[in-house]
């Protein structure tokens, strides 16, 4: 199973499919449009131009093939949010050059060019990340030709195309991760997969925790999670230590439910429909590790990926159950469909408990419903114990479009997790499902600074660049941005 997809923005179709014109795309600030002389090899008439600055897009046919004139909006800071869920000069160029992917490929131009005006270093990686976003397909071939990019008509330097190309690649592994089904990725081929991609990595070292390994761990929890499925849970722990690598190391942890039906508490037939999606968190941590390695960061890091499918049979667990954490702590399940923040607990307690102790410990995961009812589709609900680590989150979150918002850990509302026969329940009776779900996991941390990403993880067609319904890879960005500063 090949879990990273073959798309690349390079990539040629055959002769056959594809037409003998050139697609000419011009992306450009408004500021460019009215102080550069536009270099073409043909003549653009004035009322053209004038159309562009009126228009913001605008399509001519040229000799060679069609022109297609795209004018960026300009960054507006906002007074309001403390700047944090505006747009940034990064995802505006993301998106302009990714809404032009269904006109390029509807083409089948034999070559196209990319022309930047007036765009800086950041702008054109994000409008490379964009275009690589929005060709991506999970079943079908794009016919497109060679692609090339030029900023201010010279050629853009290789360094920076494939800085762009290994970004917007992670993250489509991360879509292609969530898009795969069931019967094809549950937790042995995933945890089999990953060790199969990082086989020959000179930084990464893979470590897999079978069903055999977590019972001697004392890991209750997530083995009470996959005990009905025919395909057993796994802890995947992936160490990144580069040449070079100093300090102490950052923990991340994803959930990987492969598919939830909710165990006996079982979900209704449109809440099952895309619970293949419910191994979101595992599949950012993943697509961010094929960034990492190729990255050059010198930092460690510790990435796990915490694998399990609920599902339902004679073994499940039931309401009532009591089962004990790799921590010690005894959780009374009070509903067998809120089962992520069982698997991620004894990954988390694995991560804090390493001879290498992390400073940081950010876990991301498709946890709560209530997380997408109050922020929606496209804003991730983040949880922080640390206002330093939290900041400098949200900023890269902002900074590479990949938005967030903080939300309270509330500390009262852990009352509602209260059991008469457990130190504690699964399931809170109080109201605010994401917080209580985050005021659960921080049971599990002990004293290391944490960050919680409640994510949704699936498109919304908000986004011109996620032309392919399905997963959305968010998070992927956010951990990019973080780690690069």
């Amino acid at each position: 199973m090949n879990i990273v997809p073959s798309i690349m923005a390079t990539k040629k179709s055959g002769p056959k499919t594809l037409r003998s014109t050139v697609t000419k795309i011009y992306l450009l600030t408004a500021s460019a449009l009215e102080e550069s002389n536009i270099t073409h090899s043909e003549h653009i008439p004035e009322w053209i131009i004038g159309r562009i600055g009126e228009e913001k897009e605008v399509s001519i046919l040229g000799s060679e093939g069609p022109i297609i004139f795209k004018v960026i909006e300009e960054v507006k800071a906002e007074e309001q949010h403390y700047n944090l869920i505006a747009d940034s000069s990064y995802s505006l160029a993301r998106e302009a050059l990714g809404s032009l992917v269904g006109q390029i490929t509807k083409e089948r131009s034999k070559k196209v060019e990319v022309n930047f005006y007036g765009l800086d270093q950041e702008m054109i990686t994000g409008a490379i990340v964009g275009l690589e976003l929005a060709l991506y397909r999970f079943k079908e071939e794009l016919s497109f030709g060679a692609i090339s990019f030029f900023n201010d008509g010279k050629k853009v330097t290789k360094s920076i195309v494939d800085s762009a190309l290994s970004i917007a690649q992670s993250i489509n592994t991360a879509r292609h991760l969530v898009n795969l089904p069931a019967n094809i990725l549950n937790p042995v081929t995933y945890a089999n997969a990953v060790k199969k991609y990082f086989a020959k990595s000179t930084t990464m070292k893979v470590t897999v925790y079978d069903e055999k390994k977590l019972a001697k761990e004392n890991c209750g929890l997530i083995l009470s999670v996959g005990q009905a499925s025919a395909t057993p849970p796994r802890i995947v722990h992936l160490k990144y230590r580069p040449t070079g690598a100093k300090g102490k190391p950052t923990a991340i942890v994803g959930k990987g439910i492969t598919f939830d039906c909710g165990g006996l508490n079982v979900k209704s037939g449109a809440g099952m429909g895309v619970m293949k999606k419910d191994m979101g968190g595992s599949a950012t941590v993943m697509g961010f590790a094929t960034w990492l390695e190729k990255s050059g960061v010198k930092k460690k890091v510790d990435l796990y990926l915490a694998l399990a499918e609920n599902s339902i049979n004679e073994l499940a667990s039931r309401p009532g159950d009591i089962y004990t954490s790799r921590n010690g702590l005894k959780v009374e399940i009070g509903n067998t469909d809120a089962e992520g923040r069982l698997a991620l607990a004894d990954a988390m307690d694995i991560a804090i408990t390493q001879k290498e102790k992390p400073e940081v410990l950010i876990d991301f995961a498709t946890l709560t419903g209530a997380a997408k009812v109050s922020m929606g589709d496209f804003v991730t609900s983040m949880f922080a114990n640390d206002d330093e680590l939290a900041d400098k989150l949200l900023k890269a979150s902002q900074k590479n479009g990949d938005l967030s918002w903080r939300m309270p850990l509330y500390r009262p509302y852990y009352k509602g997790f209260k059991s008469n026969f457990a130190d504690m329940n699964n399931m809170s009776k109080v109201k605010g499902g994401s917080i209580g779900a985050a005021l659960f996991l921080e049971k599990f941390i002990g004293d290391t600074k944490w960050a919680h990403f409640d994510i949704f993880g699936w498109t919304s067609g908000f986004r011109p660049s996620l032309a392919q319904e399905g997963g959305s890879g968010q998070g992927v960005e956010t951990l990019i941005g973080y780690f690069q500063n």
